[in-house]
C-alpha cells in the first residue's frame, strides 16, 4: 500500500474539536536541522492551549533542557525518551533504569573506549546528567541536550535516580555503540535514538508508554491524540495516536508506521499540519 502524502490530510473523518492531546518529537520533527523552533509555532501553541489541548513535547532530551528551550510551564513534557513525564512543573511518572544495569553499561562502554572505540557516556539522572569525559570534542555534542550537566570522576559512584544511559558514538550508532549494547536487550530497552546516540532504559520506558500514561491522566484515548515523529524512538508514540504523522524526511521505518506524512522539519511540517488541522484545510 503506498504511503499517504501530506495532501490527504485533514481527512473527512478528522474532527479537530475532538483533539485533546498533541505530542511533538523535537529533534528532526518540530525543530529544523539548525535546532530552531519555527516562529509560527508560538502563536499556534497559544491557540492550542486556549482550545484546551494539552501539548506534549516528547524528546530524548533532558526535562531541564526542554523547559529551558521552550520556556513554558503550562506544557506536559515527556523527557529522556519517555523515562520521565512532567506536567505543568510536577513530575507525574518516572521509570528508572536498574542501577546494576546502568553500571554494567558504563563498564561495557569504558572497556570499548579503552580499546579505541569512539564513544562517550552520559548517565542521565532525575536531578542532573553526568559525564566522565570532559574534553570539548565530546561535550559540544552533549550540552545541547543536557542543561543540567555535571562532570564527575566516576559515573558508577553517582547518587541519583537513573533514568537512562545515553551513549554518543562519533561514528554510526546503529553499527557501533548500538550493536555493542545489544547484549543488554533482555535487561533493558536498547534504543538507537539518532544517528550518533544510543539510549539504554528500563524495558518499560519509551515515548509510547509515557504518552499512554499522559492519556490515562487526562482520560483521553488514541482517537483524541495527534503525534509527530521522525526516528525509531518515536515509533511507540506514533502507535499511541490515531492521528500519527511521520515527517517527510523521517526514517523509512517511521514513514511505514505512521498513518500520515507531514512536510519535513525544515519545511516546518509540524506547524503546517497542525494549522491545517485546526483550519480544516489541506497543508
Amino acid at each position: 500500500m503506498p504511503l499517504p502524502t501530506p495532501d490527504v490530510f485533514p481527512t473527512p473523518d478528522f474532527d479537530a474539536a475532538q483533539v485533546r492531546l498533541v505530542a511533538l518529537d523535537m529533534d528532526g520533527s518540530l525543530l529544523d536541522d539548525d535546532k530552531r523552533v519555527p516562529p509560527g509555532f508560538w502563536p499556534l501553541l497559544d491557540e492550542l492551549l486556549d482550545r484546551g489541548v494539552v501539548v506534549c513535547p516528547a524528546s530524548g532530551r533532558q526535562y531541564a533542557t526542554l523547559r529551558r528551550d521552550l520556556g513554558r510551564d503550562d506544557l506536559t513534557y515527556v523527557a529522556e525518551n519517555g523515562a520521565i513525564v512532567v506536567r505543568e512543573g510536577e513530575t507525574v511518572a518516572v521509570t528508572p533504569l536498574a542501577l546494576e544495569v546502568a553500571r554494567a553499561v558504563v563498564g561495557t562502554v569504558r572497556e570499548a573506549v579503552a580499546g579505541g572505540a569512539p564513544y562517550g557516556t552520559v548517565l542521565c539522572g532525575e536531578r542532573a546528567a553526568y559525564v566522565e569525559r570532559s574534553d570539548e570534542e565530546f561535550l559540544v555534542h552533549v550540552r545541547p541536550y543536557y542543561a543540567r550537566l555535571e562532570v564527575v570522576a566516576d559515573l558508577t559512584a553517582v547518587q541519583d535516580t537513573i533514568l537512562k544511559v545515553a551513549v554518543f558514538d562519533f561514528g554510526s550508532a546503529q553499527t557501533g555503540a548500538g550493536a555493542l549494547l545489544r547484549r543488554y536487550d533482555e535487561a533493558a530497552h536498547v534504543l538507537v535514538s539518532g544517528h550518533h546516540w544510543v539510549d539504554v532504559m528500563d524495558p518499560a520506558a519509551d515515548k509510547g508508554s509515557a504518552l499512554r500514561a499522559v492519556q490515562r491522566l487526562l482520560g483521553v484515548g488514541p482517537e483524541h491524540t495527534v503525534a509527530f515523529g521522525d526516528y525509531h524512538n518515536d515509533l511507540g508514540m506514533l502507535g499511541a495516536a490515531t492521528w500519527s504523522f511521520a515527517m517527510a524526511n523521517a526514517h523509512p521505518d517511521v514513514l511505514a508506521a505512521a498513518r500520515f506524512v507531514a512536510p519535513s522539519n525544515n519545511d516546518h511540517g509540524v506547524v503546517t499540519t497542525l494549522r491545517a488541522a485546526l483550519d480544516g484545510t489541506a497543508p
